[in-house]
């Protein structure tokens, strides 16, 4: 009897399971079975090794009873990915001592699909598995060739590009590795260019016209990692504010950048070529996008949703009333505490979403403005505009930081003297202080801190608590809106660059969360100029 053991990874969400492939070939009655919880995907891969094994110049155990065994046995396992480990392992565990070398896979991973003539294929999901790896111990991984440079941006990982089951096994030996073809890459690619990330790179904050205060609250937004809601007739400019928010964004911190990246590759969405993504990403999906295309899900291995690739980044859900209810209620939890969980059977799957969600939605269903001259009056019936203003006034919308009107621009209007580049400077400098502050602590941004911490850690004056819980009493602020002034405070702070919120921040905090009117002198300053100095603090 021989019994060879190799390593694969199986994903459950984004959290990675170490998983054992122990093949046993014995005498008995002549059959193949994989045990282990394994789906229909997976169990095809003995038909699709055994040809592999054939096809490759070795030799599959024909006459014997070949049982393979995914443990831990009860965690249900999906994928094609699994199939180089199998093969491994099935030729490790028939190897004659007396006629060939023995085929060593200690402290490896085996990472990749299998095709008939022995040939690898890329798999969804390598950079997370890499990871899941090496935070279990193990250094030396196998995957794909076109995949290798992801698997390598997992530090202290020995990482092996192969092309083929040949190619692996001569590797393991020490022997020559043989030529192979290339390895066709992902199927998954990008057709239309011209609708993809980088053309964001071309717009700026300078190209809104008006809308000091709107500018303001978006920049307040990207700063604390604040949700905004943006209401206005059409052409107000909401769409136009929201797509330039990811360019006063800064570059993403190294382990940022490794998250989002990670969640791209599990999604199947990671650009070609395997590089981190640098640049905090912009999702814009339609209103009749279904809960499971936003959220996550999907039949099989459950997958990101929106949501979540648009991790450290901004999802733009415009006419936002128009979604599908099972959307808007589902969004909840996840605006809430970051993450979004999808609970399906027996399967639990956890995605992080930690990016900035903009709502914008416009005063009633036609989108014109309650008065107005002509064909630009509103023609909605008293019906129509309570149920479509019945979803931006429930519970999620108590989830939502930041509240601004936008009005039409006025004709002639300049556009604003405002660029990106000044406000990214601004949001970085702010987001340095609050790094700095939560050192050492899981939060990276005032929006992610915890009621409790912030009470306690970096609680207001007595005068600006005060202020809170009077609008609490009053009826004009919810707790979790009490909670939310906090925050934005703190980020107004940070903007000015002060040691902590003044009276008039937490006044500031509570006319941005009610979208009430801005005092304009402190818009325009800060805007244009900057955060004060130390000087004008002072006076």
């Amino acid at each position: 009897m021989a019994v060879a053991t190799t390593r694969a990874i199986a994903l459950h969400g984004a959290v990675g399971h170490l998983i054992d492939v122990q093949v046993d070939v014995s005498p008995g009655m002549v059959t193949t079975i994989i045990v282990g919880r394994p789906d229909a995907a997976l169990s095809e891969a003995r038909d699709r090794c055994r040809m592999a094994i054939a096809n490759s110049g070795f030799r599959w155990p024909t006459t014997r009873r070949t049982t393979i065994l995914l443990s831990p046995a009860d965690l249900p396992k999906r994928g094609t990915h699994f199939d180089l480990a199998v093969a491994v392992a099935v030729l490790a565990a028939s190897v004659d001592p007396s006629e060939e070398a023995p085929i060593p896979t200690d402290d490896t991973v085996f990472i990749g699909e299998l095709s008939l003539d022995g040939g690898l294929r890329p798999t969804a999901g390598v950079l997370p598995m890499t990871m899941a790896a090496a935070q279990r111990g193990v250094r030396r991984v196998f995957v794909p060739e076109p995949q290798a440079a992801e698997a390598a941006l997992v530090p202290g990982m020995a990482v092996f590009g192969m092309r083929s089951l040949a190619q692996v096994v001569a590797e393991l030996r020490g022997e020559p590795v043989p030529d192979a073809p290339p390895v066709p890459a992902d199927s998954a690619s990008t057709l239309l260019s011209w609708r993809g990330q980088d053309r964001l790179d071309e717009v700026d904050m300078a190209d809104l016209v008006g809308a000091p205060d709107a500018l303001y609250a978006a920049t307040v937004a990207a700063a604390g990692g604040h949700h905004l809601l943006l209401t206005g007739a059409k052409g107000a400019g909401k769409t136009t504010l929201a797509e330039r928010i990811p360019g006063i964004l800064p570059d993403l911190a190294p382990d940022e950048a490794l998250e989002l990246t990670a969640v791209l590759s599990l999604s199947g969405a990671l650009p070609p070529g395997g590089r981190l993504v640098r640049r905090p990403p912009y999702a814009a999906p339609h209103h009749n996008a279904s809960a499971t295309s936003i959220l996550g899900g999907g039949s099989g291995r459950v997958r990101p949703g929106e949501l979540s690739r648009a991790h450290h980044g901004v999802l733009f859900l415009d006419e936002f009333p128009l979604f599908a209810s099972d959307v808007v209620e589902a969004l909840r939890q996840p605006l809430e505490s970051g993450d979004v969980t999808i609970a399906r059977g027996e399967e639990s799957a956890t995605f992080p979403a930690r990016g900035i969600v903009v709502l914008a939605a416009n005063p009633c269903p036609c989108g014109a403005p309650s008065t107005g001259l002509g064909a630009a009056r509103c023609s909605c019936d008293a019906v129509k505009v309570r149920a479509y203003d019945a979803k931006l006034k429930g519970p999620l919308a108590d989830r939502v930081d930041i509240v601004r009107e936008m009005q039409p621009p006025t004709v002639g209007l300049a556009g604003s003297v405002v660029t990106s580049a000044h406000l990214r400077s601004l949001v970085t400098a702010a987001r340095a202080r609050q790094q700095e502050r939560y050192a050492g602590t899981g939060w990276r941004l005032n929006a992610h801190v915890p009621t409790s911490v912030l009470r306690d850690r970096w609680p207001l004056d007595e005068t600006s608590r005060r202020t809170v819980e009077e609008a609490v009493a009053a009826g004009r602020l919810t707790r979790r809106g009490a909670t939310r002034v906090h925050r934005m405070a703190w980020t107004l702070a940070d903007l000015e660059a002060r040691s902590g919120p003044t009276v008039d921040d937490v006044d500031t905090a509570l006319r941005l969360r009610r979208g009430d009117p801005l005092a304009l002198l402190p818009v325009e300053r800060l805007l244009l100029d900057g955060p004060a100095t130390t000087a004008e603090v002072a006076r």
